[in-house]
């Protein structure tokens, strides 16, 4: 009894603690595994390549998809509450990515919804925990060494969205002969359109992907104001650390908040 509470204690180490060198590695396989399957399913959307490498493809795919159950499997087993993992976000994510591939059994293009692994990657961010930042000279450079976390973080939100709107379009519109052969073809269009450069190539023909758009389009405004805010916000703070402390006339206490009208420690005005 005591060697399987070890067991379970080691591979919930692995699974969950990525503050561990086995669980950093361990994230990182899974990101990489992700990323490999998520470009299985891309190159199958292919027509040239599916049909040259349909068998090594669909292969590969179930090859993916069994590594994905175990993980889930394992993950279920070494939890102490498995039906909150199982419900939470990171759970219903992790089963929506080995789901559909067991569906491909029974119905047919659903294999599609396996982008929904994209999701997944945002695991990726734990890992940034071990970044560490250092203090730098130039204003700029240190405003966006500050902002970068959550630059990154909205990089890897963006392509994650482009990702799925670009699926959801191939979908609607690959019957309709309006340019979207693929989903590589359509996460283009997606990152086009979002980013409100439209370039006309490629258009939606029929009337759901065409409202589909009109949602990406309107996404789009909103979505470019986040980084300039980011940046905008790291420069404030960055200039307010360059200007000289506030000290008290009376007591010559420094370090005082920049709204602070008394000092904290005399109660003399600033």
């Amino acid at each position: 009894m005591q060697q399987r509470k070890t067991w379970r204690a080691k591979l919930h180490e692995i699974m969950f603690e990525t503050n561990t060198h086995a669980g950093k590695t361990f994230e990182i396989f899974i990101i990489i595994a992700i990323f490999l399957s998520i470009a299985v399913v891309m190159l199958d959307s292919v027509k040239a390549i599916s049909q040259n490498y349909e068998e090594q493809l669909h292969s590969m795919e179930w090859g993916f998809t069994l590594l994905f159950t175990v993980e889930y499997l394992a993950r279920l087993y070494c939890t102490n509450k498995p039906l909150k993992y199982a419900t939470s976000f990171i759970g219903v994510v992790d089963l929506l990515a080995i789901l559909p591939t067991y569906l491909i059994v029974f119905f047919h293009g659903t294999e599609y919804l396996l982008i929904i692994r994209s999701l997944r990657v945002l695991r990726i961010f734990r890992i940034l925990k071990i970044l560490q930042y250092v203090g730098e000279a130039n204003l700029l450079m240190r405003a966006l060494r500050e902002s970068s976390r959550k630059i990154i973080v909205f990089l890897f939100a963006l392509l994650t969205l482009v990702v799925i709107l670009g699926s959801m379009m191939y979908v609607l519109e690959a019957k309709a002969d309006s340019g979207f052969t693929s989903i590589p073809e359509s996460v283009y269009w997606a990152v086009v359109t979002l980013t409100t450069v439209g370039y006309g190539d490629i258009s939606p023909q029929t009337f759901l992907g065409q409202f589909l758009a009109s949602i990406i389009m309107v996404l789009g405004y909103s979505i470019i104001a986040v980084p300039t805010g980011i940046v905008s916000v790291g420069i404030s703070r960055a200039m307010k650390r360059t200007l000289p402390p506030r000290t008290c006339p009376t007591c010559s206490a420094k370090s005082h908040e920049d709204d602070a009208s008394y000092c904290k420690h005399c109660g003399s005005k600033l």
